[in-house]
């Protein structure tokens, strides 16, 4: 059997049918990492391939899961989307603007329109600054207020609006719960008015009573201000709540989008299976029937990735060809796509 030459998927396959413009357009995204040799003299021996051909089309106003276990790319295409990380290749828009046409000043604003809250809310915030001074210094430096009255006027809005109160502007990182640092995360990502932020698992190290609390304030932000987001995260069960397409990623690729209603009631990837199958249900009697698929062995190197498809070494239903094809993220059903051979309905490879 012939191989077909490897071809990322076209953000326009993974975008909905719609005359709106994404506000942010991922096309054949690849960050790689140098691995070098050498004290002095150092040599490029090899990369590692972080992300290697992610395309993504977020809609104005939609939460995007963007989902995977440890080590699969998540943060790297987040912290990409924001500027943080520098892209090896391809083409990121937002607006349907590329950011390699920017100029200065129109990079400058982009900085303003996108946020991001990191997963640690302990190691996110500066120790030596006051809170009120961490949620205030976006609004410094793009010079959003027109003296110190102003300025502490907004600082108090954000506070109160992250559900904390302005009296705890005074204080420092040390003195505020776990959960209270997230929300003073959210109150920084939103100083400076973005119109999409990139939530890179801002729930995962925080207590499950607290999760939930964080998570409906996200939503009721969103809803307030008309956000965008790309949501990271590991654990399906909050990303089912808060998203409304879901992407799966695995070692640097794409396998699965969908909206999450079809994600979670018809899984095309074996992936996507595995990852749903291990997550429990709330009535025992469902847990103790229904079937776990335990995947083999840890995810590979992404230094050295398998051949064809990245996932054949762990795959339950892998056979030969997977070893040689590199399988593109295909449309099988409408609004919902797959990147493996032996999905009903991939066609011909």
């Amino acid at each position: 059997m012939t191989s077909p030459v490897s071809t990322a998927p076209s953000a326009d396959q993974t975008k909905p049918e719609s005359n709106v413009t994404p506000i942010v357009e991922v096309r054949d995204l690849r960050v790689h990492f140098p691995i070098t040799r050498g004290l002095i003299f150092q040599r490029k021996i090899g990369d590692v391939k972080a992300v290697d051909g992610v395309s993504l089309a977020i809609q104005p106003g939609e939460t995007m899961g963007l989902v995977g276990e440890s080590g699969s790319g998540k943060t790297t295409v987040g912290r990409t989307i924001v500027q943080l990380q520098r892209a090896t290749s391809g083409e990121i828009l937002y607006e349907g603007q590329p950011y390699s046409g920017m100029d200065k000043r129109e990079r400058n604003a982009l900085r303003r329109r996108t946020g991001i809250v990191f997963q640690d809310p302990y190691g996110s915030l500066n120790p030596r600054m006051s809170a009120g001074n961490i949620v205030a210094e976006p609004l410094r430096i793009h010079h959003l207020y027109e003296n110190r009255g102003d300025l502490r006027r907004k600082v108090g809005e954000l506070f109160n609006q992250v559900g904390l109160s302005p009296h705890m502007a005074s204080r420092y990182p040390h003195e505020f719960s776990g959960g209270q640092r997230q929300r003073l995360g959210v109150a920084r990502s939103l100083a400076a008015r973005p119109g999409m932020i990139v939530l890179d698992e801002p729930v995962s190290a925080l207590d499950v009573s607290i999760q939930a609390q964080v998570v409906n304030l996200l939503q009721d932000i969103q809803q307030e201000l008309n956000l965008t987001y790309l949501f990271i995260a590991h654990d399906l069960s909050v990303v089912r709540h808060i998203s409304d397409n879901i992407a799966v990623m695995y070692l640097g690729k794409i396998f699965e989008v969908a909206s999450h209603r079809v994600l979670y009631d018809d899984p095309l990837h074996p992936y996507t299976q595995a990852l749903l199958s291990a997550v429990p249900t709330p009535s025992p009697r469902t847990e103790r029937s229904r079937e776990r698929i335990v995947l083999r062995g840890d995810i590979p190197n992404p230094a050295n990735p398998p051949s064809g498809c990245v996932f054949n070494t762990r795959c339950p239903q892998a056979i030969e060809d997977c070893k040689s094809v590199i399988p593109e993220l295909r449309q099988i059903k409408p609004g919902q796509f797959s990147a493996c051979i032996r999905t009903e309905g991939y066609g011909a490879y």
